[in-house]
Protein backbone atom coordinates (compact mmCIF):
# COMPACT_ATOMS: atom_id res chain seq x y z
CA UNK A 1 0.00 0.00 0.00
CA UNK A 2 1.92 2.64 -1.16
CA UNK A 3 1.21 6.62 0.06
CA UNK A 4 2.26 9.78 -1.38
CA UNK A 5 2.68 13.24 -0.81
CA UNK A 6 3.71 15.97 -2.79
CA UNK A 7 6.30 17.78 -0.51
CA UNK A 8 9.75 19.15 -1.04
CA UNK A 9 10.56 16.91 2.56
CA UNK A 10 8.17 16.21 5.47
CA UNK A 11 7.18 19.13 8.45
CA UNK A 12 7.81 17.90 11.56
CA UNK A 13 4.34 18.87 12.49
CA UNK A 14 3.30 16.05 9.72
CA UNK A 15 5.60 12.96 11.06
CA UNK A 16 3.07 11.93 13.70
CA UNK A 17 0.45 11.42 11.36
CA UNK A 18 2.43 9.92 9.17
CA UNK A 19 3.66 7.62 11.23
CA UNK A 20 0.66 6.31 12.97
CA UNK A 21 -0.90 6.30 9.28
CA UNK A 22 2.24 3.45 9.07
CA UNK A 23 1.36 1.51 11.73
CA UNK A 24 -2.53 1.30 11.47
CA UNK A 25 -1.17 0.24 7.60
CA UNK A 26 0.79 -2.25 9.12
CA UNK A 27 -1.86 -3.38 11.32
CA UNK A 28 -3.83 -4.38 8.58
CA UNK A 29 -1.08 -6.84 7.18
CA UNK A 30 -0.10 -4.72 4.13
CA UNK A 31 3.55 -3.71 2.74
CA UNK A 32 4.26 -0.01 3.25
CA UNK A 33 5.47 2.00 0.98
CA UNK A 34 5.82 5.99 1.11
CA UNK A 35 6.93 8.57 -1.00
CA UNK A 36 7.24 12.33 0.59
CA UNK A 37 10.28 14.24 -0.93
CA UNK A 38 13.79 14.41 0.44
CA UNK A 39 14.44 12.49 3.94
CA UNK A 40 17.60 13.53 6.64
CA UNK A 41 18.49 10.14 8.66
CA UNK A 42 16.02 11.28 11.66
CA UNK A 43 13.36 11.10 9.19
CA UNK A 44 14.33 8.02 7.54
CA UNK A 45 15.00 6.17 11.01
CA UNK A 46 11.17 7.32 12.38
CA UNK A 47 9.98 5.41 9.68
CA UNK A 48 11.50 2.58 9.65
CA UNK A 49 10.87 2.08 13.13
CA UNK A 50 7.16 3.32 12.52
CA UNK A 51 7.54 0.28 10.39
CA UNK A 52 7.79 1.38 6.44
CA UNK A 53 8.70 -1.23 4.29
CA UNK A 54 9.95 0.58 1.08
CA UNK A 55 10.52 4.66 0.25
CA UNK A 56 10.26 5.89 -3.37
CA UNK A 57 12.65 8.50 -4.35
CA UNK A 58 13.29 8.49 -7.92
CA UNK A 59 16.79 9.62 -9.92
CA UNK A 60 14.25 10.65 -12.67
CA UNK A 61 17.24 10.99 -15.10
CA UNK A 62 20.99 11.29 -15.63
CA UNK A 63 23.24 13.49 -13.52
CA UNK A 64 24.06 15.26 -16.81
CA UNK A 65 20.55 15.99 -17.85
CA UNK A 66 19.19 16.17 -14.48
CA UNK A 67 19.79 20.18 -14.50
CA UNK A 68 17.73 20.82 -17.71
CA UNK A 69 14.71 18.88 -15.78
CA UNK A 70 14.54 19.85 -12.02
CA UNK A 71 15.75 22.73 -10.30
CA UNK A 72 14.34 22.15 -6.74
CA UNK A 73 16.35 19.80 -5.40
CA UNK A 74 20.35 18.57 -6.52
CA UNK A 75 21.17 15.11 -7.82
CA UNK A 76 22.83 14.87 -4.67
CA UNK A 77 20.07 15.50 -2.20
CA UNK A 78 18.00 12.50 -4.26
CA UNK A 79 21.47 10.32 -3.80
CA UNK A 80 21.38 11.72 0.31
CA UNK A 81 17.95 10.32 0.72
CA UNK A 82 18.61 6.75 -0.79
CA UNK A 83 21.70 6.47 1.31
CA UNK A 84 19.23 7.70 4.69
CA UNK A 85 16.71 5.22 3.89
CA UNK A 86 19.57 2.31 3.18
CA UNK A 87 20.80 3.13 6.52
CA UNK A 88 17.59 3.34 8.09
CA UNK A 89 17.08 -0.37 7.06
CA UNK A 90 14.28 0.25 4.47
CA UNK A 91 13.76 -1.31 1.16
CA UNK A 92 14.58 1.06 -1.87
CA UNK A 93 12.30 1.90 -4.67
CA UNK A 94 13.79 4.07 -6.90
CA UNK A 95 13.80 4.63 -10.74
CA UNK A 96 13.21 6.91 -13.37
CA UNK A 97 11.66 8.44 -15.91
CA UNK A 98 12.19 8.27 -19.96
CA UNK A 99 10.82 10.46 -22.67
CA UNK A 100 11.58 13.69 -21.25
CA UNK A 101 14.00 15.07 -24.28
CA UNK A 102 16.94 13.02 -22.65
CA UNK A 103 19.77 11.26 -25.00
CA UNK A 104 20.08 7.69 -25.55
CA UNK A 105 23.32 8.14 -23.47
CA UNK A 106 21.10 9.91 -20.69
CA UNK A 107 19.33 6.68 -20.31
CA UNK A 108 21.79 4.50 -20.37
CA UNK A 109 23.21 6.76 -17.17
CA UNK A 110 20.40 7.32 -15.53
CA UNK A 111 20.37 2.97 -15.71
CA UNK A 112 24.16 3.41 -14.69
CA UNK A 113 23.32 5.35 -12.16
CA UNK A 114 20.65 3.15 -10.59
CA UNK A 115 22.74 0.00 -11.02
CA UNK A 116 26.00 1.74 -9.07
CA UNK A 117 24.21 2.55 -5.79
CA UNK A 118 25.77 0.75 -3.36
CA UNK A 119 23.01 -1.98 -3.26
CA UNK A 120 20.67 -2.37 -6.47
CA UNK A 121 17.14 -0.61 -5.62
CA UNK A 122 14.33 -3.77 -4.72
CA UNK A 123 12.39 -1.90 -6.73
CA UNK A 124 13.43 0.08 -10.03
CA UNK A 125 10.10 1.67 -11.52
CA UNK A 126 10.16 2.94 -15.07
CA UNK A 127 8.09 5.27 -16.03
CA UNK A 128 7.07 6.81 -19.96
CA UNK A 129 6.47 10.76 -19.82
CA UNK A 130 2.62 11.36 -20.00
CA UNK A 131 2.94 14.41 -21.79
CA UNK A 132 0.08 17.56 -19.81
CA UNK A 133 -1.11 20.39 -22.09
CA UNK A 134 0.39 23.30 -20.47
CA UNK A 135 3.34 21.60 -19.26
CA UNK A 136 7.24 22.52 -20.06
CA UNK A 137 7.47 19.33 -22.05
CA UNK A 138 4.09 19.15 -23.77
CA UNK A 139 5.96 19.12 -26.75
CA UNK A 140 8.91 17.14 -26.44
CA UNK A 141 9.17 13.91 -28.99
CA UNK A 142 7.55 10.57 -28.44
CA UNK A 143 10.02 8.90 -26.83
CA UNK A 144 10.38 5.56 -29.78
CA UNK A 145 8.76 2.54 -28.20
CA UNK A 146 11.58 -0.04 -28.81
CA UNK A 147 13.73 2.41 -27.50
CA UNK A 148 11.65 2.12 -23.91
CA UNK A 149 11.72 -1.69 -24.42
CA UNK A 150 15.39 -1.49 -25.13
CA UNK A 151 15.79 0.26 -21.89
CA UNK A 152 13.42 -2.41 -19.90
CA UNK A 153 16.01 -5.40 -21.21
CA UNK A 154 19.17 -2.85 -19.85
CA UNK A 155 17.58 -2.49 -16.35
CA UNK A 156 16.72 -6.36 -16.08
CA UNK A 157 20.48 -7.21 -17.14
CA UNK A 158 21.74 -4.69 -14.67
CA UNK A 159 19.57 -5.36 -11.42
CA UNK A 160 18.91 -8.87 -12.46
CA UNK A 161 17.34 -9.33 -8.36
CA UNK A 162 15.59 -6.57 -8.67
CA UNK A 163 11.52 -5.57 -9.50
CA UNK A 164 11.56 -3.71 -12.84
CA UNK A 165 7.90 -1.86 -12.79
CA UNK A 166 6.11 -0.78 -15.58
CA UNK A 167 4.76 2.39 -14.36
CA UNK A 168 3.29 6.11 -15.20
CA UNK A 169 2.88 6.13 -19.63
CA UNK A 170 1.26 2.20 -19.40
CA UNK A 171 -1.89 3.26 -20.47
CA UNK A 172 -0.69 5.08 -23.91
CA UNK A 173 1.12 1.23 -24.38
CA UNK A 174 -0.77 -1.03 -26.74
CA UNK A 175 -0.71 -4.97 -25.64
CA UNK A 176 2.38 -5.50 -28.20
CA UNK A 177 4.68 -3.07 -26.06
CA UNK A 178 3.57 -4.09 -22.86
CA UNK A 179 4.28 -7.60 -24.03
CA UNK A 180 7.65 -7.29 -25.46
CA UNK A 181 8.63 -5.33 -22.48
CA UNK A 182 7.29 -8.21 -20.37
CA UNK A 183 9.83 -10.15 -22.60
CA UNK A 184 12.59 -8.14 -21.89
CA UNK A 185 12.64 -8.27 -18.17
CA UNK A 186 9.83 -6.77 -16.72
CA UNK A 187 8.59 -8.65 -13.39
CA UNK A 188 5.93 -5.57 -12.08
CA UNK A 189 3.35 -2.98 -12.88
CA UNK A 190 1.43 -0.41 -10.81
CA UNK A 191 -2.69 -1.37 -11.42
CA UNK A 192 -5.46 0.42 -10.30
CA UNK A 193 -7.51 2.98 -11.51
CA UNK A 194 -4.77 6.27 -11.59
CA UNK A 195 -1.28 6.51 -10.63
CA UNK A 196 -0.64 9.83 -9.17
CA UNK A 197 -1.24 12.35 -12.21
CA UNK A 198 -2.23 9.98 -14.75
CA UNK A 199 -4.45 7.18 -15.36
CA UNK A 200 -3.66 3.52 -15.16
CA UNK A 201 -5.03 0.82 -17.58
CA UNK A 202 -7.98 -1.16 -16.17
CA UNK A 203 -7.62 -3.76 -13.70
CA UNK A 204 -9.48 -6.41 -16.02
CA UNK A 205 -7.68 -5.50 -18.86
CA UNK A 206 -4.25 -5.89 -17.41
CA UNK A 207 -5.72 -9.60 -16.22
CA UNK A 208 -6.85 -10.38 -19.92
CA UNK A 209 -3.55 -8.97 -21.07
CA UNK A 210 -1.59 -11.74 -18.97
CA UNK A 211 -3.95 -15.00 -19.58
CA UNK A 212 -2.84 -14.06 -23.32
CA UNK A 213 0.09 -13.95 -22.44
CA UNK A 214 0.33 -16.76 -20.04
CA UNK A 215 1.98 -14.54 -17.31
CA UNK A 216 0.96 -15.54 -13.65
CA UNK A 217 0.34 -12.77 -11.16
CA UNK A 218 2.04 -13.44 -7.64
CA UNK A 219 -0.11 -12.88 -4.97
CA UNK A 220 -2.30 -10.53 -6.88
CA UNK A 221 -5.94 -8.96 -5.64
CA UNK A 222 -7.20 -6.95 -7.46
CA UNK A 223 -10.52 -5.22 -6.12
CA UNK A 224 -13.44 -3.91 -8.26
CA UNK A 225 -12.06 0.65 -7.55
CA UNK A 226 -10.18 2.15 -5.48
CA UNK A 227 -13.50 3.24 -4.13
CA UNK A 228 -13.46 -0.21 -2.77
CA UNK A 229 -10.20 -0.56 -1.78
CA UNK A 230 -10.85 2.64 -0.30
CA UNK A 231 -13.88 1.46 1.38
CA UNK A 232 -12.72 -1.74 2.38
CA UNK A 233 -9.44 -0.09 4.65
CA UNK A 234 -12.14 2.03 6.27
CA UNK A 235 -14.38 -0.93 7.72
CA UNK A 236 -11.22 -3.03 8.38
CA UNK A 237 -9.59 0.56 10.68
CA UNK A 238 -12.96 0.75 12.46
CA UNK A 239 -13.36 -3.14 13.20
CA UNK A 240 -9.94 -2.50 14.71
CA UNK A 241 -11.48 -0.49 17.14
CA UNK A 242 -8.42 2.15 16.91
CA UNK A 243 -10.50 5.03 15.19
CA UNK A 244 -8.61 7.45 16.87
CA UNK A 245 -5.63 6.54 14.92
CA UNK A 246 -7.05 7.15 11.47
CA UNK A 247 -6.70 10.71 9.98
CA UNK A 248 -9.86 12.43 8.28
CA UNK A 249 -9.70 13.09 4.85
CA UNK A 250 -11.36 16.45 5.44
CA UNK A 251 -8.83 17.69 7.66
CA UNK A 252 -7.50 20.92 7.09
CA UNK A 253 -4.06 20.57 9.24
CA UNK A 254 -2.09 19.39 6.63
CA UNK A 255 -2.30 15.86 7.64
CA UNK A 256 -1.54 13.45 5.23
CA UNK A 257 -3.87 10.50 4.32
CA UNK A 258 -3.51 7.34 2.14
CA UNK A 259 -2.61 8.46 -1.41
CA UNK A 260 -5.98 6.24 -3.23
CA UNK A 261 -4.21 7.51 -6.44
CA UNK A 262 -1.27 5.13 -5.32
CA UNK A 263 -2.00 1.09 -6.03
CA UNK A 264 -0.59 -1.47 -4.17
CA UNK A 265 2.71 -2.97 -5.37
CA UNK A 266 3.06 -6.64 -5.62
CA UNK A 267 6.52 -6.99 -3.65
Amino acid sequence: FCMGAAWRSPREKDMPYVLDMVKQVKSLGMETCMTLGMLDQDQAQRLADAGLDYYNHNLDTSPEHYNSIITTRTYQDRLDTLANVRDAGMKVCCGGILGMGETARDRAGLLMQLANLPEHPESVPINMLVKIEGTPLENVDDLDPFDFVRNIAVARILMPKSSVRLSAGREAMNEQMQALCFMAGANSIFYGERLLTTSNPEASSDMQLFKKLGIKPMDLKVEASDEASESALLDAVIHQKNAHLFVDAGRRDGALEPHKDCPKMSH
